[in-house]
């Protein structure tokens, strides 16, 4: 008896919202926001991993099995999930879809570009990488902050607390990003990459962007763009190029011998294989300051 009254008493010492409230994510930084500000109550279902690619990512019904019981989806939006009507098709009305991109305001493809005489004319397509844009990501903070508290009204306060928490982390990190780019001078800020990710980055931390591939790593420079691309990396003494951990060495080995810029450190481009927003901006920055040092 004495033993069913204490498993009793401790059960009710469990937080009841512990597994309340189910998140499947399809960006692995939206789970970090999930994570951050759901805590314990909320259990986030990561359906990328560590090592996926958001471009290219298509749910498999084992991934939809472990989402199985989620009340909310989170996606990046943008036009980056190819896949998103599919999904909507499944879920139907079983669960909540949050497009968090379609929130935040949206830069075209080639925007803060330095233009190289492109025969694919990608100019008009949305850019779908805001993260890369710490106050758009402060902005989405606040959008599945909203979201989990509809979703959970009973966490809505804790949920709130958490998420002033983080945004205040967020700040700091910004401000730390600019002591960082201010290393750099203006007329230096040029920002040569494997693909056409950074554009938000650019805008808001003063860089000209100079990407070798399109908004995905399909956009291919022919023979015409890439001269063009090499004859501008050279007028503007671009100090370096940095490839990302998911990009083709070979393109970027090709531009390193026709030019003489160095490769520097990889960035990360989508988020995969960190374990926190925080880590990813502090590795780039770190890079593209160090990379473009004299």
């Amino acid at each position: 008896m004495l033993r069913t009254i204490l498993a009793t008493a401790l059960l009710g010492l469990l937080p009841l919202s512990a597994a309340e409230l189910k998140v499947a994510v399809l960006h692995p930084l939206l789970a970090d926001i999930a994570r951050q500000v759901g805590g314990e109550s909320v259990e986030v279902v990561d359906l990328i991993g560590p090592n996926g690619d958001p471009h290219h990512f298509e749910p498999k019904p084992d991934d939809l099995k472990n989402a199985d019981g989620a009340t909310l989806y989170l996606v990046a939006g943008m036009g980056l999930e190819g896949y998103l009507p599919k999904l909507k098709a499944i879920i139907k009305d079983k669960a909540t879809l949050v497009e968090v991109g379609a929130t935040l305001p949206a830069l075209e493809g080639a925007c803060e570009h330095e233009h190289h005489d492109h025969g694919h004319d990608h100019s008009h397509e949305i850019d779908p990488h805001w993260w890369h844009s710490i106050d758009l990501f402060r902005r989405a903070t606040g959008v599945v902050t909203e979201a989990l508290a509809s979703a959970d009204p009973g966490q809505a306060d804790s949920f709130r607390k958490n998420s002033e928490i983080y945004r205040k982390q967020l700040d700091d990190l910004e401000r730390w990003t600019k002591r960082e780019v201010a290393k750099i001078p203006r007329d230096e800020r040029h920002l040569a990459t494997a693909h056409a990710a950074f554009n938000y980055f650019c805008k808001d931390f003063g860089f000209t962007a100079h990407p070798v591939q399109g908004l995905n790593r399909e956009q291919m420079p022919d023979p015409k763009e890439l001269a063009s691309l090499v004859d501008t990396l050279k007028k503007e003494q671009v100090v370096a190029i940095f490839p990302e951990r998911e990009s083709n060495p070979k393109i970027l080995k090709t531009l390193t011998n026709d030019t003489g810029i160095r490769l520097g450190d990889p960035l990360i481009a989508d988020g995969t294989g960190v374990k926190s927003y925080q880590e990813m901006v502090r590795h780039n920055v770190t890079a593209i300051v160090k990379g473009l040092g004299k």
